[in-house]
Parts: structure tokens; sequence; C-alpha cells
């Protein structure tokens, strides 16, 4: 009798501390800027994340019956603020997952904290390929686009309407040089060529003039510019005022809104790949997302709020198969070869690479002055299995290529 008191006695503890277990707090450490060069994009990180972890949560703002609570930090993009602020979010604050950042230089910065301490980073908006293939560790997963997408999905347009000779123009740092470098890939690989390298510019420059007067004096068909941040309308007036474009058309990304309304009305009719507006997808999570998003910022959503979105999504739905465990050994399984629908529709995180397949779109520029930021036609959405970026990972982790195959039934 005294035995199986015990024995009951016994499981009653354990359940109990089961349950403690179960509702200590999943704490989330969201790393952006607020205060730097690329803050507009960092606001849009943060609006998206907190906003996908309120819808993959139902509401309920828990997961496995954890209750969730997102710590954000800036980091004003820089390096060694963000590598700081990550290891305190881990060893005094409690962290079991990291989320950032919008600079790609920063963002390697955090793999390498996120490896040492064994736990997961989700990537964010940081486009670097690099991130996904030669800085790779398994503990580093992406839900958000990079720069290959952004070439392949623009690959055939840029091939029949623009010329054969292109030049580029990028930000002296990890994005710019990564992007350059997968534009020239992709677009060679479409029979575009680089008659001359890259024209790099420091990341903080004011005054782009005699980097310009470069672009003018190469007479290319066209000339890509890979630059991100505040620093674009600097960047965009400037090519205005010595008319660029009249000698080499532009080819740029579009941007967040407040960056497009800066532009001049000469760049309207123009057509290029865009990652994210919120008019374009048509289904019920953008749906949901557009209409929170207005209640609570008084805003749209804009570039970056999708990936952000997506990101918290792919974060609850990894930890809901996991039952609350928050372990690499537990999240990875669960993350490798996630297949879910988001804002722009399917995403599917590759098992070899740990970066998503996601849709593009390509638009044309209809104007600069609507009120509601409708500012395109939306001229096509390009599915995320028609953009596959290629695998670049590491000899070190190169096999694992071989797993991304797998997935594609290749």
């Amino acid at each position: 009798m005294l035995k199986k008191i015990f024995v009951i006695a016994t499981a009653v503890l354990a359940l109990s501390v089961s349950m403690v277990m179960a509702q200590e707090p999943l704490r989330i450490g969201l790393l952006t800027d607020t205060s730097g060069p690329l803050t507009i994009y960092g606001v849009e990180l943060q609006n998206g994340f907190e906003l996908g972890i309120e819808y993959a949560t139902d509401g309920t703002m828990e997961v496995a019956g954890r209750p969730v609570e997102v710590l954000v930090r800036d980091n004003a993009s820089d390096p060694d603020t963000a590598a700081s602020q990550a290891r305190e979010l881990i060893e005094r604050e409690g962290v079991e997952i990291l989320v950032g950042t919008v600079s790609s230089g920063v963002t390697v910065q955090l793999q390498s904290i996120a490896a040492d301490f064994d736990v997961i980073l989700m990537a964010g908006p940081a486009a670097s390929p690099g991130i996904t293939g030669e800085n790779f560790n398994p503990n580093t997963f992406r839900v958000c686009r990079n720069s290959f997408h952004d070439f392949l999905a623009f690959a055939s347009y840029a091939q029949e309407n623009l010329g054969t000779n292109f030049v580029q123009l990028a930000a002296d740092y990890e994005f710019g040089r990564a992007s350059a470098a997968a534009a020239e890939s992709v677009l060679s690989g479409a029979g575009i060529e680089f008659p001359r390298d890259t024209i790099f510019a420091p990341q903080d420059t004011t005054d782009f003039t005699p980097f310009l007067q470069q672009i003018i004096d190469t007479e290319a068909d066209a000339v890509i510019i890979s630059w991100a941040g505040d620093s674009t309308v600097t960047l965009f007036q400037q090519l205005d005022e010595l008319n660029v474009a009249e000698s080499v058309p532009v080819v740029a990304a579009f941007n967040s809104n407040e960056i497009i309304a800066a532009q001049d009305p000469s760049t309207i009719g123009t057509v290029s790949w865009m990652i994210y507006h919120y008019s374009f997808p048509d289904n019920e999570i953008n749906d949901w997302l557009v209409e929170n998003h207005r209640e609570r910022y008084d805003d749209v959503p804009d570039l970056f709020t999708e990936c952000g979105f997506a990101s918290a999504q792919a974060v609850v739905a990894a930890v809901e198969a996991s039952e609350g465990e928050t372990f690499p050994e537990d999240l990875i399984p669960a993350l490798e070869g996630l297949e879910f629908e988001g804002p722009k529709g399917t995403y599917i995180i590759r098992p070899g690479d740990h970066q998503a397949l996601v849709p593009m779109y390509i638009a044309e520029l209809a104007n600069l002055d609507d009120p509601d930021f409708l500012y395109y036609n939306l001229l096509e959405t390009i599915p995320a299995l028609d953009i596959i970026p290629p695998c670049t990972l590491p000899e070190e982790f190169a096999e694992r290529c071989a797993m991304n195959d797998e997935m594609m039934g290749e």
C-alpha cells in the first residue's frame, strides 16, 4: 500500500514539475535597427515579427503552453553592439531563440554568437546569400529571401528589355558585395555581360558624384544599384540631379514606401523586382496582416514587414512541433523542410542550407503620390518553386546541398 502511495505521489510530482516547466516563458531575442542607417527596415522587421507571433498563436501569445516574450534590442546596425546584446540576452535574460537582423554584416556576427551558445538564429531581412551560403552554420535559418531571388526573378525581363552590357554600383559592405556577386552570377547566365568591375561606394557616402560619373562614362546599357537604408533617398536624388538615367538606365529593387515616395517623377514607368508590397498578395493571411497592421500602427505593412511576420510563423511552428523544446537538436528537424502558408503564399525552408524558397514580384512604378502607397502595377507574381537560388555552402558542408535536391525530387 505504501509503495502504491509512493508511486502515485511520484507521478503527481512529475506531472506538477512538467506543468510548471510548460508554463515557463519562451523568451525570444529580436535584434534590429531602430536608430541607425537601416532604421526604416528595422521597424518593419519588428512590427512584422510581433504581429506574426500574434497571428501564429491565434492571439494567445503562447506556444506549446509557454507564454511568449519578445525582448527587442536596437543595435543601430553595429556588429559589436549586436554581439554584446545577443550575449546578454542569452546569458542574463534567458533568451532561447535569436531573431535578426536587417544588416547582413551584423547578421554574420550573430551567426557566430548563435553557434557559440548553441541556440537557433532566425535571420531577418539581411539579404547576403552568404548567410545561408559561405557563412552557413546549422543553427542559422532564413525564411526571408536572399539577393539571388532578386536577380533570378528579374533576369528574363532584363535580358529582353535592357540590353546586354551592365555595370553595377553597390554599397561597400557585406550586403552590397554579396548582392553584386549574385547579380553577376545570375545575369551572366542570362547572356548579360559586365565589362568592368562593380563600382563600390562606402555605406556612409553623402556625395555620390564621383561614383555616378564613373557610371556615365561606361556607356553601359543599364546600371544595377544595390543600396539599402535611408541614404538611398540621397543616392536617387543625385542620380536625378546628374541625369544619369539619360545616359545609362537605372535598375534597382523597389524599396520601402517612404524611400520610393522621395524619388524623382522621372522614375515613373520603370519596371523592377519587388520583395513584397501589401497590395500584391491575394490571400487571407496577408489580409489579416494588412488589417491588423493598420489597426495597431495606423499604417500599412511595408517592404520587410512580411519577412518579420513569416519568421515568427516559422518559429512558432517549430516550437509547437518540438512541444516547447528549443534546443537545436529539437528545432533543427522541425525547421528543415518546413512548408507553410504566409503573407506571400507558400514558403519552403530547404533542409540543406536552411534558405527558404519564397515568391517574388515584378512590378511597374505607376505613381508616387497615392495616399495609400498604391504606387505599382503588379506585372507578375513568380512562385517560390520558379526562383530557386543556388546552394553555395562552403566545402565542409557542401554535401548538404544534396538534401535540397532530394526535397525537390531530383
